[in-house]
């Protein structure tokens, strides 16, 4: 079995057993991380208020945060998280990586260092999987971790972030956000996160773009060939 999208959440509890199955890590990459990064730019530099200002004829000018020497911190860092971080150090950003284990040589922290990092974090990014040790992992002990005005963006998938303990920080206006996947999704039209200040909300694109397609006929193509071939497919998911 072939997936097309990196998250196979909704597939393994279909899979009979004895079928192996690949997902589609790295076709979304590109996108998703260049999405995350204009979620970023556009709560840094208060894009959604410069729109709303030129829709209500108002000009009125004022400073706005940076993402220039802002610590970011990735959570889930693979091959999503990597190019996201090419992208953010072009912007000259201090770039923090987090994942499930220590890799010391690669310079990344395990998620059980995570709280540690936060207080020092001006942007934390989550592209977390949907399994049983992620779902709810980003809550109330983390976000209350994250110092006053930081951002949280989340790429992921919208069960890893709690949307209660958000809502209690956003809410006040304690921490922003930048939302492109949400729990529950879609979300419902009169929910209060919509109405939350500084929460800027995107409806689960971030890997839709026009370079999908092409990167995933290659991929299908290259695996048909190795198939045949005989050879290890790419991009084999275990299944424990």
């Amino acid at each position: 079995m072939q997936s097309l999208s990196a998250g196979v959440e909704k597939l393994l509890p279909l899979m009979p057993a004895g079928v192996a199955l690949h997902n589609g890590r790295g076709l979304h990459g590109g996108s998703t991380a260049e999405h995350a990064l204009g979620l970023i730019l556009a709560a840094q530099r208060d894009l959604p208020q410069w729109v709303a200002d030129q829709g209500a004829g108002r000009w009125e000018p004022h400073f706005t945060r940076f993402l220039a020497d802002a610590r970011v911190t990735i959570v889930g860092y693979g091959s999503i998280g990597a190019a996201l971080e090419r992208r953010l150090l072009a912007c000259e950003a201090d770039v923090v990586r987090v994942a499930r284990r220590a890799r010391p040589e690669e310079g990344v922290h395990a998620v059980a260092d995570l709280r540690a990092l936060l207080p020092e974090t001006d942007i934390v990014v989550l592209v977390l999987p949907e399994n049983p040790h992620t779902v709810g992992r980003f809550g109330a002990g983390e976000l209350a971790a994250l110092p006053d005005g930081a951002l949280v963006v989340n790429v992921g998938r919208g069960r890893t972030l709690d949307t209660g303990a958000l809502l209690a920080e956003t809410r006040p206006g304690r921490l922003r956000a930048a939302l492109d996947v949400t729990d529950p999704e879609p979300l419902p039209a009169g929910h209060p996160l919509r109405h939350a200040p500084g929460v800027l909300l995107i409806p689960h694109v971030a890997g839709g773009s026009a370079a999908f397609r092409p990167r995933a006929e290659r991929l299908i193509v290259e695996q048909v060939r190795r198939f045949a071939a005989g050879e290890p497919l790419h991009h084999l998911f275990p299944r424990d």
